[in-house]
């Protein structure tokens, strides 16, 4: 059922005239989706309330709820066309009317940790996309269909959610910012192990992709006692988000996986000053991958002690400052990062190899994030003790990768069973903090186990990367331009 409804609602948008792109369908998928989610969890609150003597105050007033405007109800449970908007009556309630009442739940908001709050965030610079109101009321009718009521549902609807943040992200760069392949997040936080108790944190959250994979691995780590479950709820996952649209998908997708109120905070994180980053604010885990290729301003760049425009390196300065001693972190970044002979580069990594042990470096091949020719390593560390030896894994998949053969988790299965031994293999080995330049720091994996790389792509392959590198060059060439 869910499959069908996320794919007859693709369908509707692609014909509404204001919906142009992947990231257009998820958008309003999301809004969507997450009005008929708060109709139902209010009335699970209410339901709950009665049951035990007391009274539950809906957030939302009943001229906006979902019953009300979007599906109010007949007798036998069907939508009422008398009462039900549509057309241009229903387009103009929603932008004129509904949008401008959630906005103001931010300003009226106790504090930014209630899902007051949170309503107010995600609609303060959303807009409704869709140009038809027909459209719109299709599209509201489909979402209807779907219930948030048992955990098996919300289950199968996250894995539908994440598909279509896949598509969003092969569908062009700027949607791919958003999303890293699931196998690549499951591997990566199984070699930090989160711990029940430890606060775990992305500051550059995306889709939420890795919180809401923790969530699960400790969720399913052991039979969760009431206060431990709780405690997953509320006080575990943290992260925040510049973006709007990659705001509202990362609270629905962790909502979908089961989170009831992320804690996720629509900010620049860079904005803040990492001096000001005091105990209290620290944390024990930390799980990213930080947007690359970005630049920021000089006033950004002031907030921290090694001066660079990569908004990835001002990301991995924020991430060793906000950590506590014994705390870990797995961090996707461009492998440039490891050799780049510029000051700022060499500074972060003499930072890195004396403020925290680089236990192990994952290097990706080309592929890996589908949709860019960018190549990247992922840094495991523990901050609090200098780095004496590093373990190298450099995966090898044996094909070429791309959005028809993505990376899979059979393929990360040699690197797991190897990482928690330190294992050395064909793909593997160790280097020494004695071996490596102290004027350059240059951690480039240069896997002393082969010594002749042959190039196992085809010519097809090959020409299909040119192809790929050439348009994303013209892309920045456009974007460029624009910008002048």
């Amino acid at each position: 059922m869910f499959e069908v409804a996320f794919r007859n609602l693709d369908d509707i948008f692609h014909k509404d005239a204001g919906c142009s792109s992947e990231l257009d369908y998820i958008e309003a998928t999301s809004w969507l989706l997450f009005l008929k989610y708060l109709d139902d969890f209010e009335s699970d609150k209410e339901a709950a309330a009665k049951l035990n003597g007391e009274t539950y105050t809906r957030l939302i007033s009943n001229e906006y709820r979902w019953t009300t405007w979007a599906a109010p109800k007949t007798a036998e449970g069907k939508i009422d066309y008398s009462v039900a908007l549509t057309g241009e009556d229903l387009k103009d309630f929603v932008d004129n009317k509904l949008f401008p009442y959630l906005r103001r739940f931010r300003a009226d908001a106790e504090n930014a940790d209630t899902l007051q709050y949170k309503i107010g965030e995600i609609f303060d610079e959303l807009k409704n996309k869709l140009q038809s109101g027909y459209s719109l009321r299709e599209a509201i009718n489909k979402i209807d269909e779907l219930k948030f009521r048992s955990s098996e549902d919300r289950h199968e609807m996250s894995g539908l959610y994440e598909d279509k943040i896949k598509n969003m992200g092969n569908a062009g760069r700027n949607g791919g910012e958003y999303y890293t392949p699931r196998p690549l997040i499951r591997t990566i936080v199984q070699v930090i192990n989160p711990k029940l108790g430890d606060k775990v944190y992305d500051g550059a959250v995306g889709s939420a992709g890795f919180l809401c994979e923790a969530y699960e691995y400790l969720r399913t780590s052991k039979e969760l006692t009431v206060k431990e479950f709780e405690t997953l709820q509320k006080n575990t996952f943290y992260g925040k988000e510049k973006k709007s649209l990659a705001y509202i998908i990362g609270i629905m997708n962790m909502i979908l996986h089961g989170i009831e109120a992320p804690n996720i905070i629509h900010t620049n994180t860079l904005a803040e000053n990492i001096a000001d980053i005091e105990e209290k604010d620290k944390v024990d885990v930390v799980l990213a991958n930080p947007p690359f290729g970005g630049s920021e301003r000089i006033e950004v760049q002031e907030n921290f002690p090694i001066r660079t425009g990569e908004t990835a390196y001002l990301f991995l300065q924020h991430f060793i400052k906000i950590l506590r001693a014994g705390g870990r972190c797995g961090i996707v970044i461009k492998n440039t990062f490891l050799s780049n002979t510029d000051n700022a580069s060499i500074a972060l990594r003499k930072q890195l190899l004396e403020e925290c042990n680089l236990f192990a470096i994952l290097d990706l091949p080309q592929g890996a994030f589908t949709g860019t020719g960018v190549k990247t390593v992922v840094l495991f560390f523990e901050k609090g003790s200098p780095t004496k030896n590093i373990w190298y894994y450099q995966l090898n998949v044996g094909r070429s990768l791309g959005k028809t053969n993505a990376l899979n988790v059979s393929d990360l299965a040699e690197f797991l069973s190897l990482e928690s031994k330190k294992g050395l293999s064909e793909n593997s080995w160790n280097v020494s903090i004695a071996d490596i330049d102290n004027k350059t720091w240059d951690l480039s994996p240069t896997n002393p186990n082969r010594k002749d790389v042959i190039d196992i792509r085809t010519p097809q392959e090959i020409l299909a990367e040119i192809e790929l590198l050439d348009s994303e060059a013209s892309e920045a060439l456009a974007n460029i331009k624009a910008f002048l």
